[in-house]
Parts: structure tokens; C-alpha cells; sequence
């Protein structure tokens, strides 16, 4: 089993969880994700299988498209509402004012990372810190909001409660952006719900629930990278299996090497010769 499954994670459990169902149902320890879902969070999760786990890193840099729901009023430790609440009070905002906080957020800014994630500062990840009461100086990274989209509003309990949708670069925490996002409306904030619905061109439209799940289900690599793909020839077999840095004749920073519709061996452009390609993923080495 080589390929990726597109899976529409259930509320409640872990990226990890899913991983771990995966390998048992198939019986194979190669399986990984492309980029963690919060227990709270559902939605588009991308499980590689088999050679396919060499894509992760390359899958990890796509954007993504979120719905987060946010309370106004509610503060956390974990900035989301499974954590211990901090602080409460009551909120209200209009339409008005949080359509121009959001729209302020287009671009690029600098996000600090919540300390409740799997970050490492000095060998040790930011949650083993907050277990343990310890302070920490969180990194701050930039991030990029392509689009910010109100699609609801509504008041309960005191507290102002808006849904949105937003497109951001890999790497964005959506606690940490409603965090800056209730800072802006000059109150405080939690996420209260959230659903992945695109991961690169992975549409949640498109993926499976994790119960239903079969081999049928499995994407392909060949399918899933979206570059120019070229069928091996006795000319450059040898070559492309034995990894030799080759002559870049395809037009392309980026090639698939493919035989009887299996991916052989991913290329990519030579730093020290733009003429020239290099191995950067192998998934078969014979043929």
C-alpha cells in the first residue's frame, strides 16, 4: 500500500489516533499526517501510507482553509474551550467591528505560538512546560492570512460568538490568530470550534470518514503530485534507480519518474547546476 488517504477527522481524538487506526486496519507501520488537527478540530486530515510518507514534508507546506467559531468573553489556558478557563467577562460587538478586525488581518503578520502545542524550544516540547508550570519564552513565527470571511454572528450567555473562514500559510495556529484577533476588539477569546476544509487541493468534499475508510479509498502518488510526470525509458532507467544527478531536458523544477503507472523517483532542480536534476524522493529503487 502506497498512497494518501484523505480523511475527515472526527471531533475528540488525536492526528495521532488516526495514524495509529490506520496502521492497525492495514497492518503497516508506515503511515503519517501532513500537518496535526487538534482534538477539538475535524476535518481534512492527510494520511500518507507506505513510500507515500517520504511526501510529508513536501505536503506540510500547503495552505490550508479554515471555519473557527470564536467566543468573545472566555479566556483559556489552551486559547481553546477544552482548556481550563482563566478569565471571563461580557462582550459585545458588532458586525461592523469584527468585519474590520478580521479584514485587518490579511497579509502577513507575526504570530506567537500558543504554549499548549508540540513546538520545541531548547529540546523540549511547549506543552511539557505548561504541564509543569514552567515559563517559557514562546517563539513567534510569520505567518501569511490569504482571506478573512465573517459567516455568522450571535449573543448568548453575555458573550459575543462569531464564525468565520480564513485561508492561511502553513504554520498558522488558529487559537493564536483568535487570540490576536479578540486582542484587536480590545477583550479576550477563545476558539470554540473549528473544521479543516482544504489542506493544499485536498477538499473536505473529497475525503472519507475513518470508519469507512478501504484500500479502494487509497490516492495514488502519481495522482496526488500535481508536476510534470515522466514515463522511464531504457535511456535514462539505470540512471533515475541509481540516483545519478541527470540533465534537466523536461522543462521543469520538479519531475515524477514513473513506470507501469507507479512513481519510481521524485527530481528536483541541482542547486549547483540549474541545468541539471536531482533525486529528492526515491520510492522505488527496481523495476
Amino acid at each position: 500500500m502506497n498512497g494518501l488517504f484523505i480523511i475527515d477527522k472526527p471531533e475528540r481524538i488525536t492526528s495521532r489516533d488516526v495514524v495509529n487506526f490506520v496502521s492497525k486496519k492495514f497492518n503497516t507501520k508506515k503511515v503519517g499526517h501532513t500537518g496535526t488537527l487538534d482534538p477539538l478540530a475535524t476535518g481534512v486530515l492527510v494520511i500518507c501510507v507506505g513510500n507515500a510518507t517520504k511526501l510529508v514534508e513536501l505536503l506540510t507546506n500547503h495552505d490550508k482553509e479554515y471555519i473557527a467559531e470564536c467566543t468573545l468573553g472566555l479566556l483559556t489556558d489552551t486559547l481553546d474551550t477544552t482548556g481550563n478557563v482563566l478569565k471571563e467577562e461580557s462582550v459585545v460587538k458588532t458586525k461592523e467591528e469584527i468585519e474590520k478586525v478580521l479584514k485587518g488581518f490579511i497579509g502577513k503578520y507575526e504570530q506567537e505560538v500558543p504554549i499548549y502545542s508540540s513546538i520545541k524550544v531548547k529540546g523540549k516540547k511547549l506543552y511539557e512546560y505548561a504541564r509543569e508550570n514552567k515559563e517559557v519564552n514562546l517563539p513567534k513565527r510569520l505567518v501569511n492570512i490569504d482571506d478573512m470571511e465573517l459567516l455568522d454572528l450571535k449573543y448568548k450567555d453575555d458573550k459575543t460568538i462569531f464564525t468565520f473562514k480564513c485561508n492561511v500559510s502553513k504554520g498558522t495556529y488558529i487559537r493564536s490568530l483568535i487570540r490576536d484577533i479578540s486582542n484587536k476588539l480590545n477583550t479576550i477569546g477563545s476558539m470554540s470550534n473549528l473544521r479543516r476544509t482544504r489542506v493544499g487541493t485536498f477538499k473536505i468534499e473529497n475525503s472519507k470518514s475513518l470508519d469507512s475508510i478501504t484500500e479502494n479509498d487509497l490516492i495514488s502518488i502519481i495522482d496526488v503530485l500535481d508536476i510534470k510526470k515522466v514515463n522511464l525509458d531504457k535511456t535514462i532507467e539505470k540512471l533515475v534507480l541509481n540516483g545519478t544527478i541527470i540533465e534537466n531536458t523536461y522543462g521543469s523544477d520538479k519531475v515524477l519518474f514513473t513506470h507501469n503507472n507507479e512513481a519510481i523517483a521524485l527530481y528536483k532542480t541541482y542547486e549547483k547546476d540549474k541545468n541539471k536534476i536531482k533525486p529528492y524522493k526515491m520510492f522505488k529503487g527496481g523495476i
